[in-house]
């Protein structure tokens, strides 16, 4: 039998420590779970565990995602309207209750439960800034499907915080309520008027964006995860950097711009491990739902990349970028030609006047 390589022994032995958690947080739950126990599980050292994952809450994020990024269901063929894409949207979010029979710890991964998990307040904004991309991307997509147009942004909030509340009771009081009438309650939010307007008060006193001649030399082998294709970021457009307590700015880009700008959102974080995982599930959670309601040409209009390795902050020539990063530029004919930093960059780049001869 041929020896296996360096890299492969490191796969299969992720994939067992992996596989060892996964049980060992079934039948424990996150708070009572052992790293001793899941690298006895997985006939390995302790520390063969942390080589792999450099925390207990690290390793419980990597068994959650390995379990979103499973192959699913094809997409949608064709799109509902508003209110029966919300719905749809719902039952789809829903099927991750728990059943009758489960076990507690077994709910909760079931469930894919952050309760206890991050009580930090790092994670804490982390999680309410990739929620507010959550909502962003579902309001995207709804939008889409409005003949009328206007934002549906707060529709988005209210219904992710309905289906939250949802699961957060399934998992303290089990078989309280009904799913099929949570699902149905989201159907009717979709013919409320909330008076959704986009209209951020910093916006007019941002700091314009520099223009620049810079040459762009753009990472390659990063995938788009709406789309799970390649992202070309090569291509004219904009790309906005931000880190993970900035995810909220995503729809300053999204929002100024043009008619044929093809957005790229990519995400970073000083903390890869744990504040990256936590994105990569919350994303790749909320895509597989929205890839089963709506076709492919409803899909959000940007590009989404996780910047894990920093490839694209090194790239722009950011060194140590960390969750408070915004960064912007505007790509044209293979050269950055605007670039902003800080707070309202990607609104500043994406609203920047082209000179007459670029913008022809």
């Amino acid at each position: 039998m041929a020896r296996l390589t360096r890299a492969q022994q490191q796969e299969r032995t992720r994939a067992a420590v992996l596989a060892a958690a996964r049980q060992e947080f079934a039948d424990s739950g996150y708070a009572d779970a052992k790293v001793d126990r899941i690298a006895e599980r997985a006939e390995l050292t302790r520390g063969a565990v942390y080589s792999n994952f450099p925390s207990k809450r690290a390793l419980y994020l990597a068994v959650l995602v390995d379990a979103v990024e499973r192959p699913g269901t094809a997409p949608a063929s064709s799109s509902p309207g508003p209110a029966e894409a919300m719905g749809a949207f719902a039952r789809v979010w829903l099927e991750r209750l728990p059943l009758t029979g489960d076990t507690p710890a077994g709910g909760k991964l079931q469930l894919r439960s952050l309760a206890g998990v991050f009580d930090d307040e790092p994670g804490r904004s982390a999680l309410a800034q990739v929620t507010r991309l959550e909502a962003l991307l579902l309001a995207l997509a709804l939008e889409s499907r409005a003949p009328a147009g206007g934002r549906r942004v707060r529709l988005a909030e209210l219904a992710l915080t309905l289906l939250n509340g949802a699961g957060h009771l399934a998992d303290a009081a089990p078989g309280f309520g009904d799913p099929f009438d949570v699902a149905l309650a989201c159907g009717h939010l979709a013919g409320l008027d909330l008076a959704d307007v986009w209209d951020p008060p910093h916006l007019p006193f941002l700091s314009p964006a520099r223009r620049v001649h810079d040459a762009w030399d753009p990472p390659a082998e990063l995938t788009d995860q709406i789309t799970g294709r390649p992202a070309c970021l090569a291509a004219d457009g904009v790309i906005v950097l931000l880190g993970a307590g900035r995810l909220e700015a995503a729809e300053e880009a999204v929002r100024a711009a043009r008619p044929g700008d093809q957005i790229t959102v990519a995400v970073v974080s000083g903390d890869p491990a744990e504040i990256g995982r936590l994105v990569r599930l919350r994303v790749g959670d909320l895509v597989g739902c929205l890839r089963r309601v709506f076709a492919p040409d409803d899909w959000p209009p940007l590009r989404l990349v996780l910047d894990e390795g920093a490839a694209v902050a090194s790239a722009l020539a950011i060194r140590d970028p960390d969750d408070a990063t915004e960064v912007a530029v505007r790509i044209r004919g293979g050269a950055v030609i605007a670039k902003a930093l800080g707070r309202g960059a990607a609104h500043a780049v994406t609203s920047a006047a082209l000179p007459a001869d670029e913008a022809q």
